[in-house]
């Protein structure tokens, strides 16, 4: 497959580059970057030096980059991928945005958080959360790779929704991420002094990911659902946890909780589940593709906390579009994906 990535000296660029290094049937044909064109690959990120020699370019070369690729990853800030998404697919490449610009069935829902005007409404473009949206993500020309908090909440919380378990009214996501999902910024919240010996919240109420997980837990339950979602800065690089919580129905036992989950997750290879009492651990995931759950029940309350880790660059950003994209061209879905996990 001759692929190309835009946006390739973000820290989402440099991670897919690191997983198609070992991926037998991925071929390089474009990188490009606005602040390092010009510059070879290796002189931005010395550690793929081995594997890599390629002089990155502009993305106003995107109608030759088009032409000349059969699948194109925009790893971009938001607003960029829609504004070129007609040329990649028109030139005959598929798309997958590692942003948020096609995450959305409803644009203006896009539009009240994002502040920006969509601009390709028709697009046809397929949530690719993989385990969820497999077959959807088969015949797509353009997927959304989801966010990395919304991967760790959504499948955490869809087994429970799918059977029928909670009340939808009572779900809150309490989340936690490395600095490495704030991207390559400068930012004084993300300087080391800011982030080291320190744990802060910050887009209470407000962060963008909200409406992404609740319009998939939404269309899981049938029903308009409203989370509280509450993410956290921790002084690690990598790594998502993601700590859900919902109270059960009346009549629903541990049992049905634990069957959820077995029944909707049973030979997904990504998805491990360590069961009831299970507590996942980010570390476990580093470097990995995998997304590990775990779900506790108290009596006191009758409610169910259910807890996911995974690598907010991998499962939570470059691995499911790898992922994603042996989907879309009928290959092996772990092609390239099995790395084991990075410990200590």
């Amino acid at each position: 497959m001759k692929i190309s990535i835009l946006g390739a000296t973000g820290y989402t660029g440099e991670e897919l580059l690191r997983i198609l290094a070992s991926h037998p049937e991925a071929q390089i044909q474009h990188l490009t970057s606005e602040n390092q064109t010009g510059s070879s690959l290796h002189q931005v990120y010395p550690h793929l030096s081995q594997f890599y020699h390629d002089k990155l370019i502009s993305i106003k070369e995107v109608d030759k980059i088009a032409a000349n690729s059969d699948v194109v990853f925009a790893c971009l800030p938001h607003g960029h991928a829609m504004d070129i998404g007609t040329r990649i697919t028109g030139g005959g490449a598929k798309l997958i945005d590692l942003g948020a610009d096609y995450r959305f069935s409803d644009p203006v829902v896009y539009e009240k958080w994002y502040r920006l005007p969509h601009v390709h409404h028709q697009s046809g473009a397929v949530y690719g959360l993989t385990e969820l949206k497999r077959e959807q993500v088969r015949n797509a020309k353009i997927v959304a790779n989801p966010g990395c908090y919304t991967t760790a909440s959504i499948l955490a919380l869809t087994p429970l929704l799918k059977a029928d378990l909670v009340d939808t009214k009572t779900l809150v996501v309490d989340a936690k991420s490395g600095v490495s999902g704030a991207g390559r910024k400068t930012e004084l919240m993300y300087h080391f002094c800011e982030v080291f010996e320190s744990v802060q919240a910050y887009g209470i109420a407000g962060h963008r990911h909200t409406p992404e997980i609740e319009q998939e837990l939404s269309e899981t339950a049938g029903m308009p659902v409203i989370i509280n979602f509450t993410p956290h800065l921790i002084p690690m690089p990598r790594g998502i946890l993601s700590t859900c919580y919902a109270s059960l129905k009346p009549e629903v036992t541990p049992e049905k909780v634990d069957e959820a989950f077995k029944s909707m997750y049973e030979g997904e290879y990504f998805i491990r589940l360590l069961g009831r009492g299970g507590y996942p651990v980010t570390k476990h995931t580093r470097g990995s593709n995998f997304c590990d759950i775990g779900w506790h029940i108290d009596p006191r309350t009758h409610r169910v906390i259910v807890v996911s880790a995974i690598d907010n660059l991998v499962k939570g950003a470059a691995g499911q579009a790898v992922q994603n994209m042996n989907v879309m061209f009928g290959i092996d879905e772990k092609m390239g994906l099995m790395q084991a996990p990075l410990y200590p």
